[in-house]
Parts: structure tokens; C-alpha cells; sequence
């Protein structure tokens, strides 16, 4: 996910698909989040729907084009929450951003996993998606390169989290508050105040 495209990138309208195509991708995301990446298949997917395997591919181009729909449909509601959570802040975008981030990933974490996967198909991808759901992160802050740090403390955070590869007993709630904490303060630090981030000279790099 990109996070230094400065600010007012447009959401990107989502693709048209057929009523039967939708459901098709409302039935891979259950099964995905029952099975995981590698058991979602296009059989299994099939058999779930009551239909033959063949029949899919009148809707869906193959297993590519349905991880592809359903990275797209990630991508699209996280950018959807995460813009909601930085427009609606109280004056701690930061805080605002990570717990939706967090409750995002938690709420569904094979497709939080999918989205995020070194094989991403990024080549694919709506144009412009992943830059406008990217963008709370430097609207959040202000600046490009504390955005990527934001946006890498939360992935981190949240992917160790869901692996539950943190210490047993740790308390993971003072974990995201520390990190919010610190952050918030970096904000602070780079605009001199509390108030909304500037935007970036847009001939600096990002």
C-alpha cells in the first residue's frame, strides 16, 4: 500500500460487475476468511456456491482475477473506513487512523493478509486505488516519510498481532497506545503544532 501521494487523490470508482459476479466475490470472501489464501479454490469456491467449477469462469477470469476482485474490494472498504476515521477526527487523526486500521485487520484478517501479500497484484490494480486508500496515513500526518512510518508501525503491529507472535501477556492495547503516542508526537514535531498537517511541495519525493 502506498502512503506518500499527497493529498486530494479521488477515490476510484469501482469496477462494474454483474449481480452473479458480486455474489461469486461475496462467496470468495467468506470462504477466505473460513480457509485462507491457499484453500481458496476455485473447486472449493464452486462446490460452496452448488455449482460446477466451469461455471465460474463464465463470471470470474480464474483464481488471479478473483484474488484480484478481492484485494480490490479490501482495498476500496479499508480506504472507505480509513478516510472516514481521519475526516471524522476529534483532533487525534493518528489515534483515530490506527484504531480503525487495527479494527479493519481484526475483523478480517485473511483478506487484511491478501492485501498485503508479497504477491500483491499490484501490475492489475483499478488505477489509483491503492494510492487513495493509502492517503489517510499522510493525511493523518502531514508529511510522506513519517506517513510510510506510520503505515509500517501499523502493518507490523497488526500482521504480528493476528500471528499472534507478541510475547504471551502482552498487553497489545498499550502497544497500539504507545505507538499512537509516539507518532502523534512526530506530527507535532514536524508542523509545530497540533493543528491539520500542511500539504507537501510537491517537488519533494513520494
Amino acid at each position: 500500500m502506498t502512503t506518500t501521494a499527497p493529498a486530494t487523490t479521488t477515490r476510484p470508482t469501482p469496477r462494474e460487475r454483474t449481480p452473479r459476479a458480486r455474489q461469486i466475490i461475496d462467496a470468495a470472501r467468506v470462504l477466505l476468511e473460513a480457509v485462507g489464501s491457499e484453500g481458496l479454490t476455485m473447486r472449493r469456491l464452486a462446490g460452496e456456491l452448488g455449482i460446477r467449477a466451469p461455471s465460474l469462469y463464465k463470471h470470474v477470469d480464474g483464481r488471479p482475477a478473483l484474488e484480484l476482485a478481492l484485494v480490490e474490494t479490501g482495498l476500496d472498504e479499508t480506504g472507505l473506513t480509513m478516510h472516514a476515521a481521519v475526516a471524522g477526527s476529534d483532533g487525534d487523526p493518528v489515534r483515530d487512523l490506527l484504531g480503525a486500521y487495527r479494527a479493519m485487520g481484526r475483523a478480517n484478517p485473511e483478506l487484511y493478509r491478501l492485501i498485503t501479500a508479497s504477491s500483491f497484484p499490484r501490475a492489475g490494480l483499478l488505477p489509483g486505488l491503492e494510492a487513495w486508500a493509502g492517503e489517510p496515513f499522510f493525511l493523518a500526518v502531514g508529511e510522506p516519510y513519517l506517513a510510510q512510518a506510520l503505515w509500517s508501525f501499523a502493518h507490523g503491529t497488526l500482521i504480528l498481532e493476528l500471528d499472534q507472535r507478541f510475547l504471551d501477556g502482552s498487553d497489545l492495547d498499550q502497544t497500539w497506545r504507545a505507538g499512537t503516542e509516539a507518532f502523534y508526537a512526530a506530527r507535532v514535531t514536524a508542523h509545530g503544532t497540533a493543528g491539520a498537517p500542511t500539504h507537501p511541495d510537491p517537488g519533494r519525493p513520494g
